[in-house]
């Protein structure tokens, strides 16, 4: 008695000629039968094709084969924004520009051999000379060696300010979004309080007060004022967040609401406060400039573009030099931040996507 199910098997099939008749009976020989012959009997899920093994003919783990379809691979926010920023030709523009500025601020002496302080009065308001490509200000100090060194004083107000403002907004921000209630209501009002303070106001009064003409009370004071904005951002962030259902998923397996902000939420809402700060950088380094001309931020002998610009105003029609240059750097800075800001905030943001 034959097996059931054969372990070879061998089928033949007749295929009948173009024009042959249906009641003749037809020769196998002579219409070229189809003969299959294979390995071990296997029934119709032969040709399925199951998601863990892979394409045909590929091992699990082995090399794919040449000439196929490439597998995709799965990418972050992080990877694709910064994928996006590298092809980005403003980003790169302006990040080169960012970062000339800080090595010049950090080490002027790279590009200006001359000290910022030493003038010679002889050759006030001067035009351009040999080795001074930029003239003499009133007191005939070089105006090249002082605009760099004034990179310096933009620079740290611009980028402390910025961090403290941002940490600082990030935290109250956050945990307002975050526990909700009177909390939430409390610092909504305080920021409301400093949000009615017209900035350059409030700078006026603020440090027509302080003696040091150092740069830390306008950082402080730019903090101050600056910290309101960036709580909104992360406030509107951290509400949008924490209602995902991954959040959801690690508060059920009880999470603290430490390691909930810390792991889940903060690394997901912090994008909107990155551009949000990227983008006040310039303008934190223009309000310095702005209070440094009005008198009452950075102060002499500290060396500042606002501190130049404003000695340089009433000798604009005489010596138009003085002015042309810290105003000058002063623009390209706040521009190349700002650009930067643009360039992180369409990488970062999925609607411009």
């Amino acid at each position: 008695m034959p097996e059931p199910f054969d372990t070879r098997y061998d089928v033949t099939e007749a295929i009948a000629p173009p024009g042959s008749g249906g009641g003749r009976p037809v020769d196998p020989a002579a219409s070229a039968p189809r003969t299959l012959k294979g390995g071990p009997r296997r029934g119709p899920w032969r040709r399925l094709r199951l998601p863990w093994r892979g394409e045909p003919g590929r091992r699990s783990g082995g090399p794919r084969r040449s000439g196929g379809p490439a597998a995709p691979t799965g990418r972050g926010l992080w990877t694709d924004a910064w994928h996006d920023l590298r092809r980005n030709p403003i980003f790169v523009v302006s990040a080169l520009i960012i970062l000339f500025l800080v090595v010049i601020a950090i080490w002027p002496q790279l590009i200006a051999s001359g000290n910022p302080y030493h003038g010679d009065l002889a050759k006030a308001q001067d035009g351009p000379a040999p080795g001074h490509p930029f003239g003499y200000d009133l007191q005939g100090r070089d105006v090249y060696t002082r605009t760099v060194y004034g990179a310096r004083a933009s620079i740290t107000v611009g980028i402390c300010a910025t961090l403290g403002a941002a940490l600082l907004g990030s935290v109250l921000g956050g945990l307002a979004g975050y526990f909700g209630g009177w909390w939430d209501a409390l610092l909504s009002r305080i920021a409301d309080v400093f949000f009615g303070i017209p900035i350059l106001l409030g700078g006026l009064v603020f440090l027509s007060v302080v003696t040091s003409g150092s740069v830390w009370p306008v950082v402080g004071f730019i903090v101050l004022l600056g910290w309101p904005q960036i709580s909104r951002i992360a406030r509107g962030s951290v509400v949008t967040v924490k209602e995902h259902d991954y959040v959801q998923a690690a508060r059920v397996l009880g999470a603290t609401s430490g390691r909930t902000l810390l792991r889940h939420i903060a690394p997901n809402a912090v994008a909107p406060v990155i551009v949000v700060a990227t983008i006040a950088l310039g303008t934190y380094i223009s309000l310095e400039a702005t209070l440094s001309f009005l008198g009452v931020g950075l102060k002499p002998p500290t060396v500042s573009w606002g501190i130049d610009i404003s000695s340089a105003a009433t000798q604009i029609r005489n010596a138009p030099h003085m002015l042309l240059w810290p105003a000058g750097a002063l623009s390209i800075t706040v521009l190349a931040f700002i650009m930067l800001g643009d360039a992180v905030r369409d990488a970062l943001d999925p609607k411009l996507r």
